[in-house]
């Protein structure tokens, strides 16, 4: 048993800060008390603020191994499948650079407070052997979306696609695919009908940028929005450039977006409308995308992410709405027992110096990597610092 004492707590979903202890027996937790606990490890907790880890949404870890390479390239020359820059970087790479500089990210997740990150894995069967390879000593949970490129061919048949999405899902947790401009609809739908046939997650690259969706209103009559909701997939990643009533069918499906406000900054493509996914009911999660071009950091990402909406709107936005992108909302999105902290939930929590009398502000705009006290994940102490 595991007492973490003398903390502010943010205690349930939402995120209300309450001075209290919080006890953890094997992976759960299993009281939240003001009362004084016999036995066990204490954590004194102390000045410090004692709160749900990061569950990072969205990351391409693989590309770790490419880390700046590519700036002010466009978006298609640096990441579009199967040829850009990150795929060549990739294929020519040996398998242990790949394998070292996924633990280098997966260890930078853990520092900056992340338990959880999801994982778009490129490289079919053999890209997920070598995260399970790369994440074998590392206390982090992953969620392994993989695919395969036979997905790209405009020629590929329906039956080898059911073959290959199904041997793909006894060795992850759903499908990634990377977006509308390179995998034929019948595909798309088809792979997000056989993941939710195996309690899997579908998920797909949708209205990143603005080209994109004309491209696809001009080819089909569609938004991209429109054709990955009728696709019936449950996350739709960035959602940048929505057009028309594209926030609305989102919301009325019950999808979720991953918004990745760094990654847009850094390509230039735009902001994220975060403010009207939530006036239109939508689950938003935050995820800090390719490596290559940002750090996984979710400390970061919150702060850039609450600044540039409240930039972007001119109006102030809810500091506690950005921070439950980064859990709550992620682990509703991805059928997680974690997220927040409360009785019978997984523990995993961050203890972290308090800078201010406002917890989540003080969180999101001064913490840094070393003002994290300690970390805990499924109830295990991964480090107290």
């Amino acid at each position: 048993m595991i007492t973490i004492e003398n903390g502010k707590v943010l205690y349930g979903e939402g995120m209300d800060a309450i001075k209290a202890n919080v006890v953890i027996e094997d992976d759960k937790i299993i009281e939240i008390t003001g009362g004084k606990v016999k036995g066990g490890k204490k954590i004194d907790a102390k000045g410090c603020i004692v709160a749900p880890a990061f569950i990072n949404s969205h990351v391409h870890i693989g590309d770790s191994i490419a880390c700046d390479v590519g700036d002010g390239k466009t978006i298609a020359e640096i990441v579009k499948p199967p040829n850009g820059l990150k795929h060549r970087i990739l294929e020519e790479s040996k398998p242990e650079e790949i394998i070292n500089s996924m633990k280098r990210s997966m260890n930078d997740m853990l520092a900056s407070g992340t338990s959880t990150f999801v994982d778009f894995r490129e490289g079919g069967l053999e890209g997920i052997c070598l995260l399970e390879e790369a994440s074998e000593d590392i206390q982090i949970r992953k969620i392994v979306l993989g695919r395969d490129n036979s997905f790209f061919d405009p020629d590929v048949g329906k039956g080898e696609i059911k073959s290959i999405t199904k041997n793909l899902l006894k060795s992850c947790d759903g499908i990634g695919l990377s977006g509308f401009g390179e995998i034929r609809d019948e595909v798309v739908a088809l792979i997000a009908k056989i993941c939710e046939k195996h309690g899997k997650i579908s998920a797909i690259h949708t209205a990143e940028y603005e080209k994109l969706q004309e491209d696809s209103i001009k080819a089909t009559g569609k938004s991209e929005v429109q054709r990955a909701v009728e696709s019936d997939l449950n996350a739709l990643i960035h959602v940048t450039a929505p057009v028309g009533d594209d926030l609305k069918l989102i919301g009325d499906s019950g999808s979720s977006v991953v918004s990745c406000p760094r990654s847009n900054g850094t390509l230039s493509v735009g902001i994220p409308p975060i403010s009207d996914m939530l006036k239109h009911k939508i689950n938003v999660l935050l995820g800090t995308d390719n490596i290559m071009f940002n750090s996984p950091n979710m400390l970061r990402e919150m702060e850039y992410a609450l600044k540039v909406t409240r930039g972007y709107y001119r109006e102030y936005f809810s500091p506690a709405e950005i921070f439950k992108m980064a859990t709550v909302n992620a682990a509703n999105a991805f059928d997680l027992n974690t997220g927040c902290i409360k009785e019978e939930s997984t523990a995993d929590i961050i203890i972290v110096k308090e800078f201010s009398g406002n917890s989540i502000l003080s969180l999101i705009n001064r913490t840094e990597p070393k003002d994290i006290v300690g970390l805990i994940t499924e109830g295990n102490i991964v480090y107290i610092n």
